[in-house]
């Protein structure tokens, strides 16, 4: 058996159900659902004091799990203790094992997003500990965010390290491949102000929807003045989201709010793009225009012949025999906040991209299994034993 293998199969199996059974979905609360917070102190945590690692929570309750010497070398994990809604899918927390054709699957929300990835890091940081040989700082950190669209939680946990990371792994399903670049995200809100009236006699009015209907039009043909990427193709500007106010029989509204979603390239500021969309949107008189910034998440890309990627091939030769696959990913995670701060990083894990947010979600034990061993071989790379 290779010394790349983390924990048994069974081991990392039995870790994955017992994280699908306890329920730890998005809702209006976010980081502060209780649920949330209580995955990570009653049902991750125990296990990490078991291994007999220090662990601590911040301000947030994000947990931060550390061991090995602090010499310049380390290495960060970063998981993810909430789920998206378990919604309309049937039986989404009772983690049954399921024939597949293409091998043994364990089905329940989260497993492939982000619940997986943090099972095979549980095991491989487990088998670290046990070699008791780490060259370097091995970091494990279990956030409240993971489907909040911000960098909140992360940043509170950075706040709380003594040093920042040499090197940082994006716990979420990538099919297996190395996410080596990611879009960034800007949310803003427009609000279009009109002026009310009955709807009987609206020429006593200025009805918002109609100058939100004028603005959208603008933005839909909006040309954004960004060069396309190679991966990723064009920026893209989306409204997702609209409300007309007041909510009133029979009358002309005087407030449309509209959110758009301003996906960005790497190298892109978020400020500037605001900017540059407000610079061109307008609205004639009697209408009026505000803008209001919402979360922002940075984009993120890795080269092919930087020292960390050349790390994760050796990874993955070493854990599972063959050179990783890569890709350019269009969701936006903490990755970007990494490279913001000039901390290389990747997304890597196992879980089906497309199943994200599904009503059917399943992950192959094999895979589950197989990306324990690649997490345990890039601590190996990332933080060798000291030399005797």
């Amino acid at each position: 058996m290779s010394e790349a293998t983390a924990l048994a199969h069974e081991t990392l199996v039995e870790t994955l159900q017992e994280f699908v059974r306890y329920p730890s979905q998005q809702t209006e609360l976010q980081e502060s659902d209780p649920h949330v917070k209580a995955f990570i102190k009653e049902c991750a945590a125990p296990r990490l004091e078991k291994m007999g690692v220090e662990i601590r929570y911040d301000k947030m309750g994000n947990l931060i799990a550390e061991a090995g010497p602090r010499n310049g070398r380390s290495l960060m994990f970063v998981g993810y203790a909430m789920t998206h809604p378990a919604s309309r899918m049937e039986d989404p927390f009772s983690a049954t094992l399921v024939d597949t054709p293409r091998g043994q699957a364990i089905r329940g929300r989260g497993v492939a997003e982000q619940k997986t990835a943090l099972a095979a890091a549980f095991g491989a940081f487990e088998q670290a500990v046990k070699q008791d040989q780490l060259g370097g700082r091995l970091i494990l950190a279990l956030t409240t965010a993971g489907e909040t669209g911000r960098h909140d939680a992360i940043e509170s946990v950075m706040a709380e390290l003594s040093e920042p990371p040499q090197y940082a792994v994006i716990l979420v399903g990538t099919d297996s491949k190395v996410a080596i670049g990611n879009k960034g995200r800007i949310d803003f809100e427009v609000i279009v102000g009109g002026k009310t009236s009955h709807s009987s006699a609206p020429w006593h009015g200025v009805n918002a929807i109609t100058g939100a209907q004028r603005l959208i039009g603008q933005l839909e043909t909006l040309d954004l003045g960004v060069p396309d990427h190679p991966a990723f193709g064009p920026a893209t500007l989306t409204p997702t989201a609209i409300d007309s106010s007041p909510k009133a029989t029979h009358t002309v509204p005087d407030t449309v709010n509209i959110i758009f979603d301003r996906r960005l390239l790497p190298g892109e500021e978020p400020a500037e793009a605001l900017a540059a969309i407000k610079k061109v949107t307008h609205l004639p008189e009697p209408w009026t225009v505000r803008f209001e910034l919402g979360p922002i998440m940075y984009p993120n890309e890795l080269p092919l012949d930087s020292p960390f990627f050349d790390k994760l091939a050796k990874a993955f030769e070493a854990g599972v025999g063959a050179a990783p696959e890569t890709f350019h990913c269009n969701f936006s995670l903490d990755a970007g906040y990494f490279c913001r701060n000039g901390i290389p990083a990747v997304m890597l894990g196992p879980g089906e991209v497309d199943q994200f947010h599904s009503n059917e979600e399943h992950v192959l034990v094999s895979d589950l299994v197989d990306m324990s061993k690649i997490y345990y071989s890039l601590i190996k790379q990332c933080l060798p034993a000291e030399a005797t």
